[in-house]
């Protein structure tokens, strides 16, 4: 797993001194980038989890589904795939999919946390947060060309992949540890929380997440074991850096250390780009911008 210093002893120039040449129209560009993949996720997700009866099941699962914050790792999917040379639709079903995931952690995650709000009652939503998990794997099993041989062997390991990423050594475990985190807010001693909020919560959640949507892009791409393993850790830097600004917010931007921290973080995602080519290239090396991320962090 990549680490970076938490308490860098050097200072640095202020990250955001870097301005880029145009950054209102950057901005736009990739939101536009950002927001087109999303939309087609949306559509995808739509008709895959339509409205129909018995209304009592599928009415909820359409509503949590589409009504679920949006996490940036579904379309790191699609880029991913993308860049290695494959088409958005050959990793549609597992960009729902980890979306499917991830909607199925923020219901059960407002539930505990004395949440509802929907309409439909703590039962049906706790119940339909527990659908979500098969009905992603389904996806993938039933997506298009899964008959063929290379391909399915693929999706068999975007499968495991994704399984990784959301059980008791991913997902699960980030949200376990950040409830332990905050029964000890009251201790006190230095550095420790949050170190072991980026190792144990944020390295387990967000970057984990990315990592495995990065991942699955490049294997369902046909990209190279290089390619894959570049990517895996590309994305799980991204995961880091999205997690930090949108945990950390504007503190971050102002605390020094913090800047460092992304700021290594965003240089080493850069240089994993190295060897890959292309306009899809520009828009991924977007996403590691920091200064860029604050304004556009609620987009995703």
């Amino acid at each position: 797993m990549l680490l970076v210093p938490l308490k860098p002893n050097l200072r640095h120039p202020s990250f955001f001194r870097r301005k880029s040449a145009s950054p209102t129209a950057t901005m736009a560009t990739l939101s536009t980038y950002w927001d087109s993949i999303n939309d087609k996720i949306d559509g995808h997700l739509k008709a895959a989890v339509p409205v129909r009866k018995p209304l009592s099941v599928f009415e909820p699962l359409h509503h949590l589904t589409l009504a679920a914050p949006r996490s940036s790792a579904p379309a790191l999917c699609i880029a991913a795939c993308e860049l290695v040379g494959g088409s958005s639709s050959q990793a549609m079903d597992a960009a729902a999919a980890l979306h499917l995931i991830h909607a199925s952690l923020s219901v059960h995650k407002r539930l505990y946390r004395g949440g509802s709000g929907s309409g439909f009652g703590s039962n049906i939503e706790l119940l339909t947060g527990d659908g979500m998990l098969p009905l992603a794997f389904e996806l993938l099993a039933n997506s298009e060309g899964a008959g063929d041989e290379s391909r399915s062997r693929r999706i068999l390991r975007v499968i495991v992949e994704i399984s990784k990423a959301a059980g008791s050594e991913g997902l699960l475990k980030g949200e376990y540890n950040e409830l332990q985190l905050g029964r000890l807010a009251g201790f006190t001693g230095g550095d420790w929380r949050d170190a072991f909020w980026m190792d144990h919560v944020c390295g387990k959640k967000e970057g984990g997440l990315h990592a495995c949507a990065a991942a699955c892009g490049g294997i369902l791409g046909g990209g190279t074991e290089e390619e894959i393993e570049k990517l895996r850790k590309l994305g799980y830097l991204v995961g880091m850096i999205r997690g930090i600004v949108s945990v950390k917010g504007g503190a971050a931007g102002e605390d020094e250390e913090w800047m460092k921290v992304v700021e290594e973080m965003a240089e080493t995602a850069l240089k994993l780009l190295t060897g890959f080519s292309g306009e899809l290239k520009s828009k991924i090396t977007n996403i590691c911008q920091y200064e860029d991320l604050f304004p556009l962090i609620k987009s995703y």
